[in-house]
C-alpha cells in the first residue's frame, strides 16, 4: 500500500527514483492525485523548507529535494488536471532587466512549485513589458521579482510601475535578492519582501489565502 509519509521522507532525502516510484505506485493503487500532492510531495518540501529556514540544510539539499519532486510532478500533473485539482495559486517569476543571476530565483521557483503553486519562470534579464505580458496571459495572482545587483534593483520599480500602468492592480508583487530589503520594497511600492526562498513561499501562501 502507498506510504505517503515515506514518499515525503524520500522527497526530503532528494531520492528522485524513490519519489517517482512511490508516486506511480500510489496512482496505481487509486490514491487521489490531490492527496499524493498534499500529503506526500508538498509535505516533504514543506519539511525541507522549514529545515532550510532554520539553517539545518542548505541550498544543495533543497535543490535536490525539489528535483525529486519535479520528477514526480511529471507523472502527477496530468492527473491533477484530469481530476480538476487546482493549484494553490499562480506565480510568474523572473530576474529583472540587466541582471543575469538565476540561482536564487530558481530556488524560489522550485520551492513555490513544492508549495503547490503553478509557476511560470521567465528566466533572467526580463524586461518590464514581458512581466506585464506574462501576468496577463497567465492570469497570475503574484509576480516574484529577483535582483542580485544594487545596479539592477531600480529595475524592480520599473516593473511595478509597468504592472500598475497595465491595469493589473489585483496582481501582488513580491521582491527579493541579496541586496534587497524590506525598506526598499516599501519605497518602490512592492506588496511584499522575501529574504529567502522559504519566506517567499509563506508570503505567497498568505497572499492567496492558502496558508
Amino acid at each position: 500500500m502507498a506510504d505517503l509519509k515515506a514518499m515525503a521522507q524520500a522527497v526530503e532525502r532528494g531520492d528522485r527514483n524513490a519519489v517517482v516510484q512511490a508516486t506511480q505506485q500510489a496512482l496505481d493503487e487509486g490514491v487521489a492525485p490531490g492527496t499524493i500532492l498534499n500529503d506526500g510531495l508538498i509535505a516533504g518540501m514543506s519539511s525541507i523548507g522549514a529545515k532550510f529556514r532554520n539553517n539545518e540544510v542548505f541550498i544543495p539539499e533543497v535543490l535536490i529535494a525539489a528535483r525529486a519532486m519535479a520528477g514526480a510532478m511529471d507523472i502527477l500533473e496530468p492527473k491533477l488536471v484530469e481530476t480538476g485539482v487546482q493549484p494553490r495559486g499562480k506565480v510568474v517569476i523572473g530576474t529583472v532587466k540587466q541582471d543575469l543571476h538565476d540561482i536564487g530565483k530558481n530556488l524560489v521557483a522550485m520551492m513555490l512549485k513544492g508549495g503547490g503553486f503553478r509557476v511560470t519562470d521567465l528566466g533572467v534579464d526580463v524586461a518590464p513589458a514581458r512581466f506585464v505580458e506574462a501576468a496577463k496571459n497567465e492570469q497570475t495572482q503574484i509576480l516574484a521579482l529577483s535582483a542580485l545587483l544594487t545596479t539592477t534593483m531600480p529595475n524592480m520599480k520599473e516593473v511595478i510601475q509597468a504592472v500598475r500602468a497595465g491595469g493589473l492592480d489585483g496582481v501582488k508583487i513580491i521582491i527579493g535578492g541579496a541586496p534587497v530589503t524590506q525598506a526598499f520594497a516599501d519605497e518602490i511600492g512592492a506588496d511584499g519582501y522575501a529574504p529567502d526562498a522559504g519566506s517567499a513561499v509563506d508570503l505567497a501562501m498568505d497572499m492567496v489565502g492558502a496558508a
